[in-house]
């Protein structure tokens, strides 16, 4: 049986159907709702992460030196930043099983990875939060380039890709501090102009590389002072990016914004991340017309996103594909809790250890551990990364376990089937659940199939 467009909109662009809920009924529906994924009343920001970061300073050096009071009051502290780590993957699950269309949560995962950033140590935590409120949601549905900059320009980005540590060779810093040997350093510059725009094996050299870096020098961040520009910190002269000159004498934010712009605006930007859109929507090879009717819609309209997920949203490559990309391990949690008709009100309510053993816990054991990408290319998209036995074992004990803690009584399995694939399923599913010998087994049944684990 073909499903609808409601039904393949929930499955596919969301997190699933919900016997709670509707699925969206048209593309317009589905399009409104990204605008619920702006940043919500509990939305962390910048300055309130320093605030953290400062205070975890503070205390650790009265421990140092001696306080005995600080000692408990650090320790105390740290924990409460270290379970910050939960506490966002919770207050993420809690939108995406609520949301009744599901992409725009979904669209802030892929955004999120695409600008993969990794917190070192507790004391960033609350700025890693800040970065999904400040650089991601906001620009949804906004222009690629303004996000881009925006995520560039963050203060998390800096830490994780360690523009804090770059210094202008020729800056006067760095010339009245020749034996302390500070330098340059491409991180942020090289994934400016790879991984995060126009990508690998794209029309840029080392040359390039090194003088956006050599751009970006003076941009920094402390928790003290925020993101500011050191002028006595950047690389005098100009730096030509990919045959356009920037900085003149010296360069300011003004002058790294306006490189950040012109790389989001190259035509290899849009092909890169469009592709890249599909491959994660729809299939590991997307089709090529997806893809050039994405590019062309962002060359179009400047990389107008909203537009782009509208092609997205109407093509018919969203039925074609069907069924050819395997649930990342946060998309099963979110559509196994909304399958369930668990809401994110339960969720929310969840407490240490619970939160952790039914959510990060779980996510860590299928590969996937919150926040924590092994590195800045972010998480594998094809199939063959997330389904190695001890994976697989990983996602079937979370559909054995994770409906009896989560339910006081568990569904019949024969109308969980309806409700969860609106007749989609497989002769196979559809065979087999009936003849489960408990309910808890036909539900793991459905949550562990190979239906319910690819979209």
């Amino acid at each position: 049986m073909s499903l609808g467009f409601p039904e393949l909109a929930a499955i596919r662009l969301g997190y699933g159907l919900s016997p709670l809920m509707p699925p969206p009924q048209d593309a317009d529906a589905v399009l409104a709702g990204v605008a619920r994924a702006a940043p919500g009343a509990d939305a962390v920001t910048t300055d309130e992460a320093r605030e953290f970061h400062l205070r975890l300073g503070e205390l650790s050096k009265a421990r140092k030196q001696g306080d005995k009071k600080a000692v408990d009051e650090y320790r105390t502290f740290a924990r409460s930043l270290s379970r910050l780590t939960v506490i966002d993957l919770q207050r993420r699950m809690v939108r995406a099983v609520d949301d009744p269309v599901g992409f725009g949560e979904r669209l802030v995962q892929f955004w999120s990875d695409h600008f993969t950033i990794r917190p070192m140590g507790a004391g960033q935590n609350p700025l890693a939060m800040a970065f999904a409120d400040e650089a991601i949601r906001p620009h949804l549905t906004g222009r690629f380039e303004d996000m881009y900059v925006a995520a560039e320009t963050h203060p998390m980005m800096m830490l994780y890709l360690d523009q804090t540590a770059s210094r202008g060779p020729n800056s006067p810093f760095a010339q009245k501090r020749k034996e302390r040997g500070f330098g340059l350093n491409e991180n942020l510059a090289r994934e400016a102009l790879e991984l995060h725009s126009m990508g690998v094996g794209a029309p840029y050299s080392q040359k390039d590389v090194r003088e956006l870096a050599e751009l970006l020098t003076g941009m920094t961040y402390t928790p003290a002072k925020g993101v500011v520009f050191q002028p006595q910190m950047a690389e005098p002269g100009a730096e030509t990016v990919l045959g356009e000159s920037y900085g003149g004498g010296r360069a300011d934010m003004a002058d790294i914004r306006a490189a950040l712009t012109d790389i989001a605006r190259r035509p290899e930007t849009a092909q890169y991340v469009s592709k890249k859109l599909a491959v994660h929507f729809f299939s590991d090879t997307p089709p090529e017309p997806l893809v050039r009717d994405m590019v062309q819609t962002w060359r179009e309209t400047g990389g107008d996103l909203a537009r782009v997920y509208r092609v997205m949203v109407g093509h018919p490559a969203l039925a074609q594909t069907m069924g050819q990309k395997i649930r990342q391990p946060f998309d099963l949690l979110a559509a196994g809790f909304r399958a369930l008709g668990v809401t994110g009100q339960k969720i929310a309510a969840l407490e240490h250890p619970q939160n952790a053993r039914w959510l990060f816990n779980a996510m860590n054991s299928m590969g996937q551990p919150w926040g924590r990408q092994k590195g800045p290319d972010g998480w594998p998209e094809e199939a063959s990364a997330w389904i190695a036995p001890q994976q697989l074992a990983a996602r079937i004990n979370w559909s054995l376990r994770m409906p009896r803690q989560m339910l006081d009584e568990l569904p019949d399995p024969r109308e969980l089937l309806e409700t969860t694939f609106r007749g989609g399923q497989s002769p196979e599913l559809a065979w087999a659940v009936p003849k489960a010998e408990s309910r808890a087994e036909g539900v793991a049944l459905i949550l562990a199939s190979s239906d319910f684990n690819r979209r």
